[in-house]
Protein backbone atom coordinates (compact mmCIF):
# COMPACT_ATOMS: atom_id res chain seq x y z
CA UNK A 1 0.00 0.00 0.00
CA UNK A 2 1.25 3.55 -1.09
CA UNK A 3 1.84 6.31 1.36
CA UNK A 4 -1.22 7.83 -0.02
CA UNK A 5 -3.38 4.56 -0.07
CA UNK A 6 -2.21 4.96 3.54
CA UNK A 7 -3.82 8.60 4.06
CA UNK A 8 -6.77 7.70 2.12
CA UNK A 9 -7.93 4.99 3.95
CA UNK A 10 -7.24 7.01 7.43
CA UNK A 11 -9.59 9.54 6.16
CA UNK A 12 -11.81 7.18 5.51
CA UNK A 13 -11.90 5.87 8.71
CA UNK A 14 -12.11 8.73 10.96
CA UNK A 15 -15.33 9.53 8.91
CA UNK A 16 -16.65 5.65 9.36
CA UNK A 17 -15.76 5.89 13.04
CA UNK A 18 -17.56 9.08 13.32
CA UNK A 19 -14.92 10.98 13.96
CA UNK A 20 -15.17 13.25 10.63
CA UNK A 21 -19.49 13.18 10.87
CA UNK A 22 -21.41 13.88 7.10
CA UNK A 23 -21.16 17.78 6.42
CA UNK A 24 -18.19 18.22 8.71
CA UNK A 25 -14.95 20.38 7.79
CA UNK A 26 -11.58 19.02 7.88
CA UNK A 27 -8.21 20.26 9.73
CA UNK A 28 -6.19 22.72 8.15
CA UNK A 29 -4.42 20.82 5.68
CA UNK A 30 -1.10 21.14 7.78
CA UNK A 31 -3.16 20.23 10.67
CA UNK A 32 -4.42 17.43 8.97
CA UNK A 33 -1.07 16.20 7.51
CA UNK A 34 0.22 16.21 11.21
CA UNK A 35 -2.30 13.83 12.15
CA UNK A 36 -1.86 11.64 9.82
CA UNK A 37 1.56 11.83 9.55
CA UNK A 38 2.41 12.55 6.11
CA UNK A 39 3.61 15.21 4.17
CA UNK A 40 1.34 18.05 2.98
CA UNK A 41 1.65 17.07 -0.49
CA UNK A 42 0.40 13.30 0.27
CA UNK A 43 -2.49 14.57 2.17
CA UNK A 44 -3.15 16.60 -0.79
CA UNK A 45 -3.45 14.09 -3.03
CA UNK A 46 -5.50 11.66 -0.82
CA UNK A 47 -7.99 14.85 -0.47
CA UNK A 48 -8.22 14.85 -4.11
CA UNK A 49 -8.63 11.21 -4.38
CA UNK A 50 -11.32 11.35 -2.08
CA UNK A 51 -12.86 14.91 -3.68
CA UNK A 52 -13.27 12.83 -7.19
CA UNK A 53 -15.25 9.86 -5.09
CA UNK A 54 -17.40 12.51 -4.04
CA UNK A 55 -16.49 11.47 -0.15
CA UNK A 56 -14.59 15.07 0.33
CA UNK A 57 -15.93 18.41 -1.51
CA UNK A 58 -13.33 21.56 -1.67
CA UNK A 59 -14.48 24.59 -1.24
CA UNK A 60 -12.20 27.03 -2.48
CA UNK A 61 -11.08 29.86 0.26
CA UNK A 62 -13.56 27.85 2.65
CA UNK A 63 -12.12 24.76 3.51
CA UNK A 64 -12.43 21.02 2.62
CA UNK A 65 -15.54 19.01 3.73
CA UNK A 66 -17.18 15.67 4.37
CA UNK A 67 -19.78 15.41 1.68
CA UNK A 68 -23.63 14.17 2.32
CA UNK A 69 -21.78 10.89 1.69
CA UNK A 70 -25.45 10.01 0.41
CA UNK A 71 -26.33 6.96 -2.18
CA UNK A 72 -27.38 8.80 -4.95
CA UNK A 73 -23.71 10.92 -4.27
CA UNK A 74 -21.26 8.49 -3.61
CA UNK A 75 -22.75 5.82 -6.24
CA UNK A 76 -23.57 7.98 -8.19
CA UNK A 77 -20.32 7.40 -10.55
CA UNK A 78 -21.64 3.60 -11.03
CA UNK A 79 -22.94 4.36 -14.54
CA UNK A 80 -20.20 6.61 -15.81
CA UNK A 81 -17.67 3.53 -14.94
CA UNK A 82 -20.20 0.85 -16.45
CA UNK A 83 -20.37 3.18 -20.06
CA UNK A 84 -16.59 2.81 -20.46
CA UNK A 85 -16.86 -1.23 -21.11
CA UNK A 86 -17.88 -0.36 -24.18
CA UNK A 87 -17.02 -2.84 -26.95
CA UNK A 88 -16.56 -5.42 -24.12
CA UNK A 89 -18.82 -8.38 -24.94
CA UNK A 90 -18.16 -10.27 -21.56
CA UNK A 91 -18.57 -7.23 -19.36
CA UNK A 92 -21.94 -6.58 -21.06
CA UNK A 93 -23.17 -9.91 -20.64
CA UNK A 94 -21.89 -9.81 -17.14
CA UNK A 95 -23.99 -6.87 -16.22
CA UNK A 96 -26.79 -7.92 -17.81
CA UNK A 97 -26.76 -10.94 -15.27
CA UNK A 98 -26.33 -8.68 -12.60
CA UNK A 99 -29.54 -6.80 -13.25
CA UNK A 100 -31.09 -10.31 -13.91
CA UNK A 101 -30.47 -11.06 -10.39
CA UNK A 102 -31.18 -7.69 -8.71
CA UNK A 103 -34.01 -6.46 -10.75
CA UNK A 104 -36.95 -8.93 -10.11
CA UNK A 105 -35.91 -8.99 -6.13
CA UNK A 106 -36.14 -5.20 -6.07
CA UNK A 107 -39.47 -4.96 -8.07
CA UNK A 108 -41.00 -7.96 -5.93
CA UNK A 109 -40.14 -4.76 -3.00
CA UNK A 110 -41.61 -2.30 -4.97
CA UNK A 111 -45.08 -4.24 -5.12
CA UNK A 112 -45.07 -4.77 -1.30
CA UNK A 113 -44.20 -0.61 -0.72
CA UNK A 114 -45.86 1.27 -3.72
CA UNK A 115 -48.49 3.56 -3.22
CA UNK A 116 -50.61 5.37 -5.84
CA UNK A 117 -48.73 8.45 -6.84
CA UNK A 118 -45.84 5.78 -7.25
CA UNK A 119 -48.11 3.47 -9.28
CA UNK A 120 -49.92 6.36 -11.42
CA UNK A 121 -46.26 7.21 -12.55
CA UNK A 122 -45.50 3.38 -13.57
CA UNK A 123 -48.67 3.86 -15.67
CA UNK A 124 -47.71 6.94 -17.07
CA UNK A 125 -44.56 5.32 -18.71
CA UNK A 126 -46.11 2.34 -19.50
CA UNK A 127 -49.22 4.25 -21.89
CA UNK A 128 -46.22 6.20 -23.19
CA UNK A 129 -44.85 3.05 -24.32
CA UNK A 130 -48.19 2.11 -25.62
CA UNK A 131 -48.33 5.08 -27.75
CA UNK A 132 -44.76 5.21 -28.72
CA UNK A 133 -44.51 1.82 -30.44
CA UNK A 134 -43.34 3.00 -33.89
CA UNK A 135 -40.52 5.19 -32.31
CA UNK A 136 -37.48 3.12 -30.83
CA UNK A 137 -36.15 6.05 -29.07
CA UNK A 138 -39.09 7.25 -27.47
CA UNK A 139 -39.91 3.85 -26.46
CA UNK A 140 -36.80 3.27 -24.76
CA UNK A 141 -36.49 6.29 -23.04
CA UNK A 142 -40.17 5.55 -21.54
CA UNK A 143 -38.55 2.05 -21.15
CA UNK A 144 -36.09 3.29 -18.83
CA UNK A 145 -38.12 5.90 -16.81
CA UNK A 146 -40.49 3.10 -16.14
CA UNK A 147 -38.04 0.60 -14.91
CA UNK A 148 -36.55 4.04 -12.39
CA UNK A 149 -40.15 4.73 -11.55
CA UNK A 150 -40.70 0.92 -10.40
CA UNK A 151 -37.47 0.82 -8.61
CA UNK A 152 -37.92 4.37 -7.12
CA UNK A 153 -41.52 2.84 -5.34
CA UNK A 154 -39.25 0.75 -3.30
CA UNK A 155 -38.36 3.85 -1.17
CA UNK A 156 -34.23 2.20 -0.71
CA UNK A 157 -31.87 4.98 -2.72
CA UNK A 158 -29.13 2.88 -2.64
CA UNK A 159 -30.95 0.03 -4.58
CA UNK A 160 -32.22 2.94 -7.02
CA UNK A 161 -29.05 4.08 -7.93
CA UNK A 162 -26.79 0.95 -8.10
CA UNK A 163 -29.99 -0.84 -10.76
CA UNK A 164 -29.41 3.25 -12.48
CA UNK A 165 -25.89 2.63 -13.03
CA UNK A 166 -26.60 -0.68 -14.57
CA UNK A 167 -29.55 0.20 -16.46
CA UNK A 168 -27.71 3.02 -18.31
CA UNK A 169 -25.59 0.16 -19.78
CA UNK A 170 -28.03 -1.75 -20.78
CA UNK A 171 -30.44 0.91 -23.06
CA UNK A 172 -28.24 0.01 -25.55
CA UNK A 173 -29.18 -3.29 -25.79
CA UNK A 174 -32.63 -2.24 -25.77
CA UNK A 175 -32.25 -0.27 -28.67
CA UNK A 176 -30.44 -2.77 -30.72
CA UNK A 177 -33.55 -4.79 -29.91
CA UNK A 178 -36.17 -2.53 -31.18
CA UNK A 179 -33.78 -2.20 -34.64
CA UNK A 180 -33.17 -5.52 -34.81
CA UNK A 181 -35.98 -7.36 -34.13
CA UNK A 182 -39.38 -5.96 -35.50
CA UNK A 183 -42.03 -7.80 -32.86
CA UNK A 184 -39.77 -6.28 -29.65
CA UNK A 185 -41.91 -3.26 -29.52
CA UNK A 186 -45.07 -5.28 -28.78
CA UNK A 187 -43.34 -7.50 -26.74
CA UNK A 188 -41.63 -5.49 -24.27
CA UNK A 189 -44.64 -3.33 -23.68
CA UNK A 190 -46.99 -6.20 -22.92
CA UNK A 191 -43.92 -7.42 -20.16
CA UNK A 192 -44.28 -3.85 -19.06
CA UNK A 193 -47.65 -4.30 -18.90
CA UNK A 194 -47.51 -7.32 -17.16
CA UNK A 195 -44.77 -5.86 -14.47
CA UNK A 196 -47.48 -3.05 -13.88
CA UNK A 197 -50.62 -5.49 -13.43
CA UNK A 198 -48.72 -7.24 -10.25
CA UNK A 199 -47.53 -3.73 -9.48
CA UNK A 200 -51.11 -2.43 -9.02
CA UNK A 201 -52.38 -5.97 -6.88
CA UNK A 202 -49.30 -5.95 -4.84
CA UNK A 203 -48.67 -9.37 -5.67
CA UNK A 204 -44.91 -9.75 -4.73
CA UNK A 205 -44.33 -12.98 -6.15
CA UNK A 206 -45.85 -12.22 -10.31
CA UNK A 207 -44.34 -9.09 -10.05
CA UNK A 208 -41.08 -10.76 -9.09
CA UNK A 209 -41.69 -13.61 -11.60
CA UNK A 210 -42.94 -10.79 -14.61
CA UNK A 211 -39.78 -8.82 -14.00
CA UNK A 212 -37.40 -11.94 -14.19
CA UNK A 213 -39.23 -12.90 -17.38
CA UNK A 214 -38.87 -9.46 -19.19
CA UNK A 215 -35.07 -9.28 -17.86
CA UNK A 216 -33.85 -12.82 -18.98
CA UNK A 217 -35.60 -12.26 -22.42
CA UNK A 218 -33.84 -9.36 -23.04
CA UNK A 219 -30.61 -10.59 -22.03
CA UNK A 220 -31.21 -14.14 -24.16
CA UNK A 221 -32.06 -12.30 -27.26
CA UNK A 222 -28.90 -9.72 -26.47
CA UNK A 223 -26.95 -12.78 -26.33
CA UNK A 224 -28.37 -14.66 -29.84
CA UNK A 225 -27.13 -10.96 -30.98
CA UNK A 226 -23.89 -10.70 -29.96
CA UNK A 227 -23.32 -13.99 -30.62
CA UNK A 228 -24.51 -13.36 -34.46
CA UNK A 229 -22.15 -10.51 -34.44
CA UNK A 230 -19.13 -12.11 -33.91
CA UNK A 231 -19.61 -15.23 -35.70
CA UNK A 232 -17.71 -15.42 -39.31
CA UNK A 233 -19.71 -14.65 -42.33
CA UNK A 234 -20.50 -17.64 -44.23
CA UNK A 235 -18.27 -18.86 -46.91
Amino acid sequence: MSLTDKAIAHIRELIRSGELAPGSKLPPEPQLAAQLGLSRNLTREAVKVLEVARVLEVRRGDGTYVTSLQPDLLLGGLGGAVELLQGDTGSLLEIMEVRRLFEPVAVALAAARIAEPDLAEVKKHLDAMHAARDDVELLNLHDAAFHRAVIAATGNDTLLTLLEGISGRTVRARIWRGLVDGDAADRTVAEHAAIYQALATHDGPLAQAAALLHVSNTESWLREHLRSETSPPAQ
